[in-house]
């Protein structure tokens, strides 16, 4: 994992040293945070900025929940609430701060929500009840001239976590035929993509996509032809590799979805009727 870039995540050294005394806390679940972003952003609706930022600054209010808190940030970036650390963050201009990973993401979120209302944004970041940086994932919602946000810490999914998801992967193919299946995979908010998992399917006479979680437009696009960061025809070597065997494994380089980095991984691949179906986890 790299360092923060001091000068860059100069909000995320305030936060950490802010956390320091937190007590450790269960993981939330994208479900919880989901509930928390929907619940504040019906309160600033109804009740204004100003009573909205001191409830979200209120650590020991309604808005801080386990690891789960509310930022809102100005058009500007600067913060405005954060159940974090409000007295370490309010007031800072963080427009130009980058993550771990180097990506800028308060700007992301002022950007993509002028597009429109409410976004999903992914990124590297600080959690402030381990003190490491973790992948994250942050909803957040333009409300006039502010951007309100809750976000998740998305831990690494684990070999256990892909290969259970190819489990119930091949259980809905067989019984509900591949291309009820398809659309399962392709679902984006669905069952079959979770932080950094997802399905992908590939029809193995023609080699075409017939999934692909991570970009369902890649759907019916040749997939043989793929490679790595390293050239490596991923998908060809599964194909391959399942003339002679039920399931494989391959090892490769590829984007993560979450860090929005290059990584290395390890996919299981399972024929079932004339497809390829595979569920792959990231390593560090």
């Amino acid at each position: 994992m790299k360092k923060l870039p001091l000068k860059s995540f100069a909000a995320a050294t305030l936060l950490a040293l802010a956390a320091q005394s937190a007590t450790a806390v269960d993981r939330s679940t994208p479900r919880e945070a989901r509930t928390l972003f929907e619940q504040a952003v019906k309160y600033m609706e109804a009740n204004g900025p100003e009573r909205a930022f001191a409830a979200f600054n209120d650590r020991s209010g309604q808005f801080v929940r386990k690891d789960l808190y509310v930022f809102v940030i100005d058009d500007k970036g600067v913060y405005q609430a954060s159940g974090a650390a409000p007295e370490a963050l309010v007031g800072l201009t963080v427009l130009n701060t980058t993550d771990a990973a180097g990506n800028p993401l308060f700007r992301e979120m002022i950007d993509s929500t002028r597009v429109t209302p409410e976004a999903t944004v992914r990124y590297m970041w600080l959690n402030r009840v381990t003190n490491k940086v973790e992948p994250k994932v942050s909803y957040v919602r333009k409300i006039g001239g502010y951007v309100l946000g809750v976000g998740y810490s998305a831990p690494r999914a684990s070999a256990d976590d892909a290969r259970a998801m190819l489990d119930r992967a091949v259980s809905l193919a067989r019984a509900d035929g591949h291309a009820k299946a398809a659309a399962a995979f392709n679902d984006r908010r669905g069952a079959f993509v979770k932080d950094d998992l997802y399905v992908f399917m590939v029809n193995i006479d023609n080699g075409k996509f017939e999934a692909m979680g991570m970009n369902p437009a890649l759907s019916d696009t040749d997939a043989r032809g793929l490679a790595d960061a390293e050239g490596h025809k991923i998908v060809a070597e599964m194909i391959e590799k399942l003339k002679s065997a039920d399931e494989a494994t391959v090892d490769y380089v590829w984007r993560n979805p979450v860090t929005n980095r290059v990584e290395k991984k390890r996919s299981y691949v399972r024929r079932e009727g004339g497809s390829l179906i595979g569920v792959g986890h990231y390593m560090e």
